[in-house]
């Protein structure tokens, strides 16, 4: 759905953090359209102008934290 925008992030990481470190960015068309310091703030302002679906929020930091998470399961077979 927003593999465009999650891509561009991705391919321009680096320079993202280097000016949007710590904060959550709205991606929408490969184009940085906010940053904001909540995923919250974030998402209430791009609501306004964007129909959810169309726009990608991204915590901006370095590696692959920002974008990986890791799920465990306590079930024993």
């Amino acid at each position: 759905m927003l593999d465009k925008e999650f891509q561009y992030y991705l391919d321009h990481q680096a320079a993202l953090v280097e000016k949007y470190e710590n904060k959550y960015i709205v991606i929408v068309d490969e184009n940085i359209i906010g940053a904001y310091n909540s995923e919250r703030e974030a998402f209430d302002n791009t609501v306004v102008d964007h129909e959810i679906g169309t726009f990608l929020i991204q915590f901006c930091t370095s590696g692959e934290n920002s974008y990986t998470e890791v799920f465990h399961s306590r079930v024993v077979i």
